[in-house]
């Protein structure tokens, strides 16, 4: 007998025309492995892979970039979501991405939610309601569930620390524009200045900051709200 929809009462199948396609980016083998199959059991979803890290996730999106949600929790070990966040917006991913995690703080929620994440979901919730919550981010709309006042205490929140830089004007646009996923040549086009003069800049930005590429640079700003203690216009 063929498996049930979870999901099915609730939200019908003729709601999504198209298959959604799913990355399922998670550190924990058994859940990871357990939600895949549930996933592969609804009809308008289409599992493009299980993935246990963030190089794994890149890897997998540079093999099969029409990924059209990206399932992902917070902890990851040695890395958090921000690591891969970071590294889409350099990528230009054009997907969406909910959180699904166990809990966050709410610094940790503000962050993410200033990243374009399309929604967080809490782990402790049931399999059909996030079935439900993948097909509402899906059709544009969102879902962000409360942070419970026990997990926010497990995660304490805190200010971040301010970096002591300063940034030239052209610095500034650059780096603006880093953040928002531009390369180099449109960084150049925008701003009216050489492709190799938009190199020089990164190259400041690097050393000024202590890092070595551009999305070692996008994590650094998210870090710090760096973005947010930068003159405007």
């Amino acid at each position: 007998m063929p498996s049930k929809s979870i999901a099915s009462e609730s939200f019908p199948p003729d709601a999504v025309s198209a298959r959604i396609r799913l990355l399922l980016v998670d550190d924990h083998g058994l859940f990871r492995e357990g939600l895949g199959r549930l996933l592969e059991t609804e009809p308008d979803f289409e599992l493009a892979g299980e993935i246990a890290s963030v190089a794994d996730a890149i890897a997998a999106l540079d093999a099969d970039p029409l990924v059209d949600l990206i399932l992902l929790d917070f902890d990851l070990g040695d890395h958090t979501a921000l690591d891969l966040l970071a590294l889409l917006r350099t990528r230009q991913f054009t997907g969406s991405v909910l959180i699904v995690t166990a809990g966050l703080s709410s610094t940790e929620t503000l962050t993410l939610t200033q990243l374009g994440v399309k929604g967080i979901f809490l782990k402790h919730h049931s399999p059909s309601d996030l079935v439900l919550a993948i097909r509402k981010v899906m059709s544009g709309e969102s879902w962000f569930d409360p942070v419970p006042a026990g997990l926010a205490a497990a995660h304490p929140s805190s200010e971040p620390t301010p970096l002591p830089i300063a940034f030239t004007a052209r610095e500034v646009d650059v780096l603006r524009s880093v953040f928002e996923g531009l390369t180099n040549k449109e960084i150049g086009s925008k701003m009216g200045i050489s492709e190799t003069y938009v190199k020089a800049l990164l190259q400041q930005l690097f050393s000024k900051t202590g890092v070595r590429n551009r999305s070692q640079l996008v994590r650094v700003a998210i870090e710090k709200q760096l973005l947010r203690s930068l003159p405007t216009g």
